[in-house]
């Protein structure tokens, strides 16, 4: 018996890849602006490892609290919806059982079929059928917030750590172009890995977050010149 073929999906990337692309995006593109704003404004070296390490701190720490409250009022959500299920089909196991088989015959099946299929699933895991065919909640897709929490600040801190290692090799003179340098170069490849991987063009992806990160750096770095030159 020839083993069953599992079709791979791109779109099956789409939330681990979003997350984890905008994290990084997040970190280095924050952390590049922050250091190119207080080199342009003369700080010193060490003054600028000092707002470098600060940023790539205080950002993860916020991107993990931002996405454990968010992702916990999610589970919030998910967990009070499937209670209910709960408390329904206790109180009206047939009703739900005719509302589990009509979302079938929506999906095209016929009315009979549909009503085994619903007997069946209620048979085995009634409140898992109505959260998964009913709510959309499913094991996969179900909210985790420590999980969510440690990955976005994991994200931002890997993605912050580029623009922050090169500004602590780099001589005073050199460094506001070797960290807008580098951190081009990252973005276009954040940019064009995340298009590949959601099947859009590479070109198009590595050009447009480049774009937007060059516009925020010079924005930050021309804030900075400023304020030093008027200070």
């Amino acid at each position: 018996m020839r083993a069953q073929h599992r079709e791979r999906h791109r779109t099956a990337n789409i939330g681990w890849l979003r997350a984890a692309v905008l994290g990084a995006n997040d970190g280095l593109l924050s952390t590049a602006s922050l250091v190119l704003g207080v080199a342009a404004a003369h700080g010193t070296h060490d003054a600028i490892l000092v707002a470098g390490v600060a940023g790539l701190v205080a950002g993860s720490m916020s991107m993990a609290a931002g996405e454990y409250v968010s992702v916990n009022s999610q589970a919030d959500a998910e967990n009070a919806d499937i209670e209910r299920e709960r408390r329904e089909i206790e109180a009206d196991s047939k009703g739900e059982h005719r509302e589990l088989a009509a979302i079938y015959v929506e999906r095209g099946l016929d009315p009979d079929l549909a009503k085994a299929v619903a007997e069946q699933l209620m048979a085995h895991d009634a409140v898992g059928a109505h959260a998964r065919d009913e709510l959309g909640i499913s094991e996969t897709l179900k909210a985790r917030p420590i999980q969510a929490a440690l990955s976005s600040a994991a994200a931002f801190a890997a993605g912050a750590a580029m623009p922050l290692f090169v500004a602590a090799l780099s001589p005073d003179v050199w460094t506001i172009g070797l960290v807008t340098g580098a951190s081009l170069v990252c973005l276009a490849v954040l940019g064009a890995l995340a298009a590949r991987a959601g099947g859009a063009k590479v070109a198009a992806g590595a050009f447009r977050v480049t774009f937007w990160g060059a516009l925020a750096m010079a924005v930050t770095a021309g804030v900075g010149a400023f304020f030093g030159t008027v200070v």
